[in-house]
């Protein structure tokens, strides 16, 4: 057995109304099996804060130690580790080689992801420790002498990839239907998010109109400093909808319909008069409902998870058959598809711009994750180190 210093969470207890009390990282000496002949032991260098970490931590919509049968577990399935030693059937990678942290850590025959790293994939370990063990699916070599930084590869791990699968099959939906004759410019808007963020950079690349919403000042200044229409999200602050609440509580209703509509009507006015051709929506149910209102016929709603709400609400199937809108659902991305994408963000520089952010030391991963949940931070990359570079 291996022995290493590492955040760890520990499987939660039931409180007496059921629901599960949420979770914190404790700081100490874990013990891990050795690596197998297909796996590696390597050194996390920097990892990045995802979405899937808290849901973690606030188990929803699962406590991920009960779900793989174990007392705890170390998170972290995005970021760039150092590789210290090999098996011997790992020929992919060797000692001294940097990579990328690839989440997929159980693939189906085709090879998408089925249970992810360090979160419901069983006897997996993420970047919160100072050693791990990885199996060799789980490495993208960074390319040598890379002209990128390792904190922008670490930011680039999860949210890009995970932007590369859905935007290709979004878009490549949506031309089907709609053609360079039919719509040279499409419309393409995202609710704020890093991958959302990393999708519209795709997609302005591909020559589309594009806009983003967010209710922070520094993020919507610096989405229009890289060509992205900033649209300010509280011009319809209650813009949530919940159901039961909408039809018994008249005022919530009367707020939720005034901002519903300066939604309609500021997208419109972004649009210059076009409806939403792709909207890329990874918040979930409170969103919904308008951005279906706000989707043009023919047009895609791609999503690659939730932060808000993992349950759609009802949707009218002969409303969405007539308008012949697609709904792109997509988990992560395959093998084939990282190495894509890696090797496109190394030619072309699509990566995030984090180098002048703040990178949280080891000791305060705790205050990191406190800032996150407060919504304290600007960033849509929030980094921490672990080992020296």
């Amino acid at each position: 057995m291996l022995e290493t210093q590492a955040w760890v969470l520990y499987r939660g207890e039931r409180r007496s109304d059921g629901r599960p009390e949420p979770g914190r990282l404790m700081l100490e000496t874990f013990r891990f099996r050795e690596p197998t002949e297909e796996e590696v032991l390597a050194e996390p260098l920097y990892g990045c804060w995802e979405g899937n970490m808290s849901h973690a931590l606030e188990r929803v919509p699962v406590d991920v130690c009960r779900f793989r049968r174990e007392e705890k577990v170390v998170l972290g399935n995005a970021g760039v580790v150092r590789v210290v030693r090999t098996g011997s059937a790992v020929t992919s990678v060797q000692p001294g080689d940097i990579c990328l942290v690839f989440g997929n850590a159980e693939p189906d025959a085709q090879g998408y992801m089925v249970k992810a790293l360090a979160y419901d994939a069983a006897d997996t370990m993420g970047v919160l420790a100072k050693q791990i063990r990885l199996h060799a699916r789980n490495l993208i070599r960074i390319p040598p002498g890379s002209r990128h930084s390792l904190k922008q590869w670490a930011a680039f791990s999860l949210r890009y990839i995970t932007a590369w699968s859905n935007w290709r099959l979004a878009y490549g939906c949506w031309r089907l239907q709609m053609t360079e004759a039919d719509r040279p410019v499409p419309f393409v808007v995202g609710w704020g998010g890093g991958v959302s963020y990393a999708q519209l950079l795709l997609a302005k690349l591909a020559g589309c109109r594009v806009a983003m919403i967010s209710s922070q000042a520094q993020r919507l200044r610096e989405l229009a400093t890289v060509g992205i229409l900033p649209i300010d999200r509280r011009h319809f602050p209650d813009l949530s909808f919940e159901p039961e609440r909408y039809a018994s509580d008249l005022d919530y209703k009367k707020r939720y319909v005034r901002s519903e509509k300066s939604f309609l009507a500021l997208l419109e006015e972004a649009g210059q008069g076009q409806d939403v051709d792709i909207f890329l929506d990874h918040l979930g149910a409170p969103v919904y409902p308008a951005t279906l209102k706000a989707l043009g016929r023919q047009g895609v709603i791609a999503t690659a998870g939730w932060k808000h709400g993992a349950e759609l609400l009802n949707t009218s199937r002969s409303s969405e058959c007539i308008s012949r809108h697609q709904h792109i659902h997509t988990h992560y991305a395959r093998y084939s598809e990282g190495v894509a994408a890696t090797a496109f963000a190394e030619n072309t520089g699509w990566l995030p711009a984090v180098d002048q952010e703040r990178v949280y030391p080891w000791e305060e991963v705790p205050q990191l994750v406190e800032d996150y949940t407060q919504g304290r931070l600007s960033t849509y990359f929030p980094l921490f180190q672990i080992n020296p570079e």
